[in-house]
């Protein structure tokens, strides 16, 4: 573009020709979902259609009362639906606070636009702390640019006529103009984005066994309630006397009559809402929504409930070097004198005071020369002696920093000193003296040189040979919770892998000082040049430099193919990619839009030492739940059983009505007041695995007492209305005697509590039979029911003590490179090595076994040569000589002979 064209940019009329041809730069980044969506994705749900359909048949019967199941379905959808709009609320609010204008030149004059009103072949003006609105190229001036949040490398990159802008970057230093070179989809900002605009599977133990309870329940609730129907309207037709040719007929007959079978609906209804865990997913909501708005507390906040339990779990972390370890600022390392032959006392070190250095003065009054225009370096340098007493002094002259000289510089009356990178400030000669010592101190920092010149040229060269004065050493602001965050995460077993765009052996220093185990070895990405090394490095290594956004996401993928519950830290938009393909993803609310509004988690104070307070909400909420999680899964269970039995056995003997009245006292109070205790343990293993061993000897508890009431209810005759009473004060004596054996160790809440539940369960029957069905049991129906409930309740505490003792699965699970895994477990560790290909392992197992039978045969033949060896050698003896025989015995080499000692004559 010509330099007239540089000054004028784009006229009205080439505007809005580009406007006409779409190439406007259409805000491509990730947007939250609206308020319909999310009250669409949330209301939609199985759960919430199979609860409706058993509401529509309640209806139908006219029994209004036994609809109260509906007030859990809507406390679970409201809570899902006001979670869901907090977390979008708080997202916008973080999108609006970033800067959302741009300067460029049309018609000879400068105008402020928003993002989406640049044209293609803009001309744009950025200065220092501009975001990058578009791809563009520089076509006038120069400037540092900080491309962090794309590709986690921290070092400034210098840009000049002909350079490439990347959206999304921000100037760091300097003043330039730019063309732009693409818009919209074509940025290259959207590029990342579209990548991770997939759909993300929530990876959640709770809500995947919450899942596949419902599911089952609601293949399994089909069948069984068609068959437990069809036996209760037989029940009834055989009860009316058999009229017309079969129950079916006649059910149809009644139902075109306007006479719906309100008893056969109602009992079938009951067992059928049994069978779904409103209660379960309610609680899960509820806790897991509780553990949201205490986070919120803390300055953290979670986009997805589940979030917490998943982060509860993770046993690998990846961590972004910027902005997550490091503040994305830099500091000022250390200052090294430098004394230099030949460097005496002259004129301007006379003034400087002698309680101060002489780097210490040329440092802190060149940073404050050279202020107006502070890039990272300088406002470390400002930060570092802003409350060290250094004495001011006025600048004669100051020579800014430029990125073609390397270095910046002032005059004093003290003298002139210059401060920069020490090839460019010293001269060759100088260099090779102190050219160890910089490499010494290069290792960990980037060092800068200080030195003393005669003075400046007009034109802003030095003057005289520089002599240095000692140096400073620049690094990445390390967070002052990094380390301690990381020491906590090392205590609780989880594996640390620090992934970042930065030079490796930077990162390494980094993660050294904060204490991530393994931190010496690293590796730079840009050697991983196949998905076999990259994979292979996966093993060996917890320090990744050099990392581009899909290598990232590539790592974190060969993690979860490990078997391993991965999480993933970040703020840029070079994390993107990983944080979507990660287990859960934490994001910093500084960070770019795109990284906050894919993240489950995001630290709204930038701060990681929140990290440890997430893990502890999802220890409470996982342990809690599981304890819980058992009262809920025995109804469940149980409401499955008894619905079978019952087929054969009708009428299901519970109401809907009695049903709320066990899920309230017996599963619904005391499985809220247990999920919200305090609870720090780690959490281990299987969620629906620990809820079963719980839920199934309880859930048989109470099939068997069921089953047992119906025996004797049949055998003595008693009314359908004493039945489902005996029934519904077994299964609360079952189901209290497991509340009991939860709530170990007793605490006074607890005990409180138990009472309140035994109280609860009295009230209900004795103060309102009316309402529950309750009928008046005679003193021998008192007894029978008592022997079954001490019999039951004996089986239950004897199946739970088996259960527990129970010992888990162990499995140990690892991948190689299309090669088997051979793992040695012993007390001094574990070793992992490999068994070769698939065919390899088939012949070497093929071999190991003909190996074993041949060894086994010729045991057996040695075994059998060795005792008739022994037979043949064996002298005959006279019976009650009292000579010693030989033995034969088996013996780790073999067979082993002992013979008799001869004694000596």
């Amino acid at each position: 573009m010509a330099a007239t064209d540089i000054e004028r940019g784009l006229s009205t009329a080439e505007v809005e020709e580009r406007i006409a041809a779409g190439k406007i730069n259409r805000n491509m980044e990730l947007k939250t979902k609206s308020v319909k969506e999310l009250i669409i994705e949330n209301l939609c749900t199985l759960f919430n259609l199979i609860n409706v359909i058993l509401a529509f048949l309640v209806i139908l019967t006219g029994s209004f009362k036994n609809l109260t199941f509906l007030f859990v379905v809507f406390l679970n959808t409201a809570i899902g639906v006001i979670q869901s709009m907090r977390s979008k609320k708080m997202v916008d609010k973080l999108t609006l606070l970033t800067s959302k204008k741009a300067i460029a030149v049309r018609d000879g004059s400068e105008v402020e636009l928003d993002l989406d009103q640049i044209v293609l072949d803009d001309i744009i003006r950025l200065g220092r702390g501009d975001q990058i609105p578009a791809d563009a190229v520089v076509v006038s001036g120069e400037a540092l640019v900080n491309e962090s949040l794309l590709t986690g490398e921290s070092d400034l990159i210098k840009k000049q006529p002909g350079s490439e802008l990347m959206s999304g970057s921000f100037i760091d230093s300097g003043l330039l103009r730019a063309r732009v070179i693409h818009v919209g989809a074509d940025n290259y900002v959207a590029k990342i984005n579209n990548e991770a605009k997939y759909v993300k599977k929530v990876n959640s133990e709770i809500m995947n066994a919450l899942n596949a309870i419902v599911r089952f329940a609601s293949i399994i609730m089909i069948p069984l309630g068609l068959a437990l129907f069809a036996s209760s309207v037989s029940e009834l037709w055989d009860a009316a006397g058999t009229p017309g040719d079969s129950a079916l007929s006649w059910c149809f007959s009644e139902l075109l009559a306007g006479h719906v079978p309100s008893s056969a609906l109602l009992s079938t209804v009951g067992a059928l809402l049994g069978m779904i865990p409103q209660g379960l997913v309610l609680l899960t909501s509820s806790v897991l929504a509780i553990a949201t708005v205490r986070l919120a507390r803390r300055k953290v906040l979670a986009q997805q409930l589940y979030c917490i339990e998943t982060l509860a779990r993770v046993d690998v972390l990846c961590l972004d070097k910027t902005g997550t370890i490091t503040s994305g600022r830099m500091e000022v390392e250390g200052t090294y004198p430098l004394p230099v032959e030949g460097m005496g006392a002259g004129e301007g070190d006379a003034a400087v005071p002698v309680d101060t250095t002489v780097l210490d003065f040329a440092l802190a009054n060149v940073a404050r020369a050279t202020s107006a225009d502070a890039n990272e370096t300088c406002q470390a340098l400002l930060n570092y002696y802003a409350d060290r007493p250094v004495e001011v002094s006025e600048p004669l002259s100051v020579i800014p920093f430029s990125s073609s000289k390397k270095w910046s510089g002032a005059s004093f009356a003290q003298g002139s000193y210059v401060m920069g990178a020490a090839q460019f400030v010293l001269s060759d000669r100088a260099f090779a003296q102190v050219e160890n010592r910089v490499a010494e101190l290069a290792d960990t920092c980037r060092v800068l040189v200080v030195a003393r010149v005669d003075g400046f040229t007009p034109d802003g060269d030095m003057v005289g040979e520089a002599e240095p004065v000692g140096f400073v050493t620049i690094r990445d602001e390390i967070r002052t919770s990094a380390a301690e965050t990381i020491g906590y995460f090392n205590e609780q077993g989880v594996t640390l892998n620090v992934i970042s765009g930065d030079d490796p052996r930077t990162v390494s220093s980094i993660a050294r000082v904060v204490g991530v185990p393994g931190a010496d070895a690293y590796v730079d990405a840009t050697t991983l040049d196949t998905p076999a090394k990259l994979d292979a490095a996966v093993d060996r290594y917890h320090v990744f430099g050099r990392v581009t956004p899909q290598q990232k996401r590539e790592l974190v993928q060969a993690l979860k193919r490990r078997e391993h519950t991965v999480a993933m830290t970040g703020d840029g938009v070079n994390d993107v990619l990983a944080l979507k393909e990660a287990d859960c993803s934490v994001a910093m609310a500084a960070g770019s839009d795109a990284a906050r509004n894919v993240a489950e988690i995001v630290l709204v104070d930038n701060d990681f030492a929140s990290m440890p307070a997430v893990v502890a909400e999802g220890r409470r909420s996982i342990n809690n739940l599981q304890r819980s999680a058992s009262l809920f899964l025995t109804k469940t269970l149980f409401s499955m059983g008894l619905a079978a039995l019952c087929i054969a056995l009708p009428p299901y003997p519970f109401e809907p009505i009695q049903m709320t009245l066990i899920n309230f006292f017996c599963i619904g109070a005391p499985g809220f007041v247990l999920g919200l205790e305090p609870n720090n343990a780690r959490v281990k293993g299987s969620f629906l695995t620990n809820v079963l061993k719980r839920a199934l000897p309880a859930s048989i508890a109470v099939i068997l007492a069921t089953a047992l009431d119906i025996f004797v209810a049949r055998v003595f005759g008693f009314s359908q209305l004493t039945l489902s009473t005996m029934c519904l004060l077994s299964s609360c004596a079952v189901s209290v005697s497991l509340i009991w054996r939860i709530s170990q160790p007793l605490t006074p809440l607890r005990v409180v509590f138990f009472v309140f539940v035994v109280a609860g369960i009295l009230v209900g029957v004795i103060g309102f039979p009316e309402l529950l069905s309750i009928a008046n049991l005679s003193m021998g129906q008192m007894v029978i029911l008592a022997v079954i409930v001490v019999f039951t309740c004996s089986v239950f505490f004897k199946l739970a003590t088996m259960m527990d003792s129970l010992k888990p699965r162990r499995r140990h699970a690892a991948t190689g490179f299309g090669r088997g895994v051979r793992i040695h477990l012993g007390r001094g560790g574990g070793k992992v090595s490999s068994t070769g290909s698939t065919a390899e392992r088939f012949a070497k197992r093929v071999a190991a076994d003909m190996a074993q039978r041949r060894e086994d045969r010729t045991a057996r033949e040695a075994e059998a040569r060795a005792l008739e060896g022994v037979a043949q050698a064996q002298p005959k003896k006279k019976k009650g000589s009292g000579a010693k025989r030989s033995r034969v015995t088996k013996s780790a080499q073999g067979i082993k002979v002992s013979m008799p000692s001869k004694k000596k004559k």
